[in-house]
């Protein structure tokens, strides 16, 4: 009996632990739902590209415009869209290259992605909003707080980083990560103009990461915009001590990490997520 009481101990042991690896949310990589009818879409000339938007919710409170991080494109944001279109204008696009948005032969920069977006926000008329930028998305965003800090109410900046060595360089050993970068061929081939193009695409973005964002200290101290720098307590891909740097070098920068998540924390945790960032901007 001791014997069988042992095995049944054992085996239920197990089970737990595979039951807790198995719940381990930061190691999965959700699909995100479909999304909601925009009430208007399109592609708008910016620069030099056609950059795919799309607005949704028709509220008349502080629009939101939300950017996705790289090799990524707009729909990424569909829980979050569904959420905040409720109360807000939200606005999406693909980032140049990315998603259904075109490219140029022009280098990729943090500075021209940021004035893609000023553009588009001229095209839809729009003088000011609230930004959550993701990733790349949330280095657009600094970029934008720092050089035309009047377009911003305030930031959500996840997952950013403001030089180069602030990425982990084990990231590419991650298999989240990569099954992120494999499921965006997958996706770039469906949806993009330019659909057997994704190597290249890849290439022409990859020498802006090698080199880029690399902000000195001054230019995050100069930042006005009320900003909250935010990580997922698991990210695979930014380093906690980086990011505790950036919020200790932008004024009153609040510092949220969000339980239980990692780099996609916006597909792991997606009411989580989104409380954090109307948590942010409803704060005085």
């Amino acid at each position: 009996m001791r014997k069988l009481l042992l095995a049944v101990v054992g085996a239920l042991g197990l089970a737990t632990a595979s039951m807790a690896a198995a719940t381990d949310r930061w190691t999965e990589l959700p699909e995100p739902p479909a999304m909601p009818a925009a009430v208007t879409s399109g592609l708008a000339p910016v620069n030099g590209i056609k950059m795919y938007y799309a607005v949704y919710g028709e509220a008349t409170g502080t629009p939101i415009l939300l950017i996705h991080g790289g090799l990524g494109y707009a729909d990424i944001w569909a829980n979050q869209v569904k959420a905040l279109s409720k109360d807000h204008r939200v606005i999406v696009a693909d980032s140049r290259g990315h998603g259904r948005s075109t490219r140029n032969a022009e280098p990729f920069g943090y500075d021209l992605m940021a004035s893609d977006y000023l553009a588009l926000l001229d095209y839809l008329k729009v003088d000011k909003v609230d930004l959550v930028g993701w990733s790349d998305g949330g280095i657009i965003g600094l970029d934008i707080a720092i050089h035309h800090p009047e377009r911003l109410n305030k930031l959500f900046a996840q997952a950013a980083n403001t030089k180069v060595e602030g990425v982990k360089a084990d990231v590419m050993e991650n298999k989240t990560f990569t099954t992120y970068i494999e499921r965006s061929g997958e996706i770039y081939k469906k949806i993009s103009p330019t659909p057997n193009e994704y190597d290249a695409f890849v290439t022409q973005i990859s020498g802006m990461w090698a080199s880029q964002p690399n902000w000195p200290d001054s230019e995050l101290k100069s930042i006005k915009t009320p900003t909250a720098i935010v990580l997922g307590d698991h990210d695979e891909a930014v380093d906690r001590k980086h990011t505790d740097y950036i919020a200790s070098m932008i004024p009153g920068a609040k510092l949220i990490i969000l339980k239980d998540a990692s780099h996609f924390a916006m597909l792991q945790d997606p009411d989580g997520y989104t409380k954090a960032v109307l948590d942010f901007f409803a704060a005085k």
